[in-house]
């Protein structure tokens, strides 16, 4: 029986072999030889190759100590692999991925269950289980490494493929709000709304931290002040969306709500342009037309019809499927498909071109629905199938929170200037939006409150702000801001909508049915 040169030579993970890796193997092999047991020994060789057993001995090393090599062993990682001259374990790795999500995810809904019983949103409780899970609580025990928490930021962001497929679902979800039905009815006001109160904001927010500047330049500059105020317009669609899906929602001011959602990303992206355009000219001395004009302009028209295409071809294909699951399924796999182009960055005659993931996959629900005559049915059923993401968009989003910022005072003081000047700046800018275009008075007051939930869309301003001179302090502020509208904006949204008679009471409501006894078959 031939014996395979794998064991005789340790493989990395480019397949290259090395004679001092596996030691022991050979050993093993030499002493099968001596009592003419061969074939067998060979075989059980193979098998503790194959299974990971040698692989611990192999490690060992008299200058890291026998421990190391246990410890690699048990804990399904290398934690000194510099030390091995070896590769982590892919396969270890993903192992410890898995146990993770499935234990973020469990976590999620313990929590939610919880939050319940003191009549808290579920999305609140899945950011505090994220932020329990993250890398200022659980995750400085050390127990990542067996799969529950979040050791580090970093880890948490290896899973960022992950929150952008759910914000791809939760746009695409919104889409659906866009039928021109109520585009017909309350199109205009939506427009609006959206970018009155998107401006409004952007203004107070301006004039509040270029007056903290003037008071003490040493604590913000003029540039990261003007590009605040356009990171203050955007709103998170995410929390919004699980609240009204989570309490059945429904009414003028939830209708409305979406819509207003939606558009804020395009205007906030125009606003953010624009304003980032400014900071720079005041830092460099000299203003680029293109990059403050065109560039938004184009990432808004290549998106929509970068959406439209999508919704279009995914009705075309939809009619050659019959059966629920294969036509949810080709739903999937579009926005699936939408995201990753969504991702692309090109360059067109030195002219930056890309893509917004929201207004793409809320183009592509939008469209799909409006020419799909069986829309309906399959978004309600793609709307359960993505929870799982929902939530572990959430949590993840939790854990991601950076609570070191809380130890920065100018961050709290601008931070809190930022905050109290967004927030009168959403509900002012609502309330007279609305009341110019005539909307009834309950829209009027609460409209405003539920728009203040920030998340995901400021954050990526804030990283492409972090060129400025100060761009950390941005960042940071934006931290600081997310952390405080995250974990109160979803509660002060289900309290507008239940005071605006929106949200039915809550009961105590099961979707549990039992098993019914299957009638006896007859075989004779």
């Amino acid at each position: 029986m031939g014996v395979p040169l794998s064991l005789f030579y340790g493989w990395d993970a480019k397949g290259n072999g090395s004679r001092t890796a596996c030691i022991p193997s050979f050993i093993v092999l030499f002493l099968s030889f001596r009592f003419k047991t061969c074939t067998k020994r060979a075989e059980c060789l193979l098998f503790l190759r194959c299974s990971g057993i040698l692989d611990t001995f192999s490690h060992f090393d008299p200058r890291t100590g026998f421990h190391t090599g246990i410890r690699y062993f048990f804990d399904k990682e290398e934690p000194s692999a510099a030390a091995f001259g070896c590769a982590p374990n892919t396969n270890h790795i993903m192992e410890q991925m898995l146990i993770c999500l499935s234990l973020a995810l469990i976590a999620g809904l313990l929590m939610s269950r919880a939050a319940k019983a003191v009549r808290l949103p579920a999305v609140t409780a899945y950011l505090l289980t994220g932020l329990l899970l993250g890398p200022f609580f659980l995750g400085r025990l050390g127990l990542s490494r067996f799969g529950f928490g979040f050791g580090s930021l970093a880890a948490v962001e290896g899973y960022g493929i992950l929150t952008q497929v759910a914000l791809g679902f939760i746009a695409f979800v919104i889409g659906n709000e866009f039928r021109l039905s109520a585009l017909k009815h309350m199109g205009r006001r939506a427009v609006t709304v959206g970018i009155a109160q998107a401006v409004i904001t952007t203004a107070l927010v301006d004039i509040a931290l270029v007056a903290l500047h003037f008071a003490r330049p040493d604590f913000i500059s003029l540039a990261s002040a003007i590009t605040l105020g356009s990171i203050a317009a955007a709103t998170a669609p995410a929390a919004t969306l699980m609240v009204v899906k989570q309490y059945k929602a429904d009414g003028p001011l939830t209708k409305l709500l979406l819509m207003v959602v939606a558009i804020d990303d395009a205007v906030g992206l125009v606003l953010f342009s624009a304003s980032y355009g400014v900071a720079n000219a005041l830092e460099q001395g000299r203003i680029d037309p293109i990059s403050v004009v065109l560039e938004p302009l184009l990432e808004i028209a290549l998106s929509l019809a970068l959406g439209a295409a999508a919704g279009y071809l995914l009705n075309l294909l939809e009619v050659y499927f019959h059966s629920r699951s294969k036509r949810m399924s080709l739903s999937v796999a579009f926005v699936l498909l939408t995201v990753g182009l969504s991702m692309t960055k090109f360059e067109i005659n030195g002219t930056r071109c890309g893509f917004s993931l929201l207004l793409v996959c809320m183009m592509t629900g939008t469209v799909f629905c409006n020419v799909c005559p069986t829309s309906d049915e399959l978004m309600d059923r793609l709307d359960r199938w993505v929870s799982p993401i929902n939530i572990l968009f959430f949590v993840l989003s939790g854990a991601e929170l950076d609570l070191t910022i809380l130890t920065n005072p100018m961050v709290l003081l601008i931070g809190v200037v930022y905050i109290a000047a967004r927030s009168a700046g959403k509900i002012s800018g609502s309330y007279l939006s609305c009341r110019a275009t005539s909307c009834s008075p309950a829209i009027q007051k609460y409209l405003g409150i539920t728009l203040l939930p920030q998340a995901g869309v400021a954050l990526g301003m804030a990283a492409t702000a972090a060129e400025l001179s100060d761009g950390h302090m941005v960042r940071n502020v934006v931290l600081f801001s997310v952390l405080v509208y995250e974990l109160v904006g979803p509660t002060l949204t289900k309290l507008s909508l239940t005071a605006a008679d929106e949200i039915r009471p809550e009961g105590r409501t099961s979707a549990r049915v039992e098993n019914q006894p299957e009638a006896p078959v007859e075989l004779s």
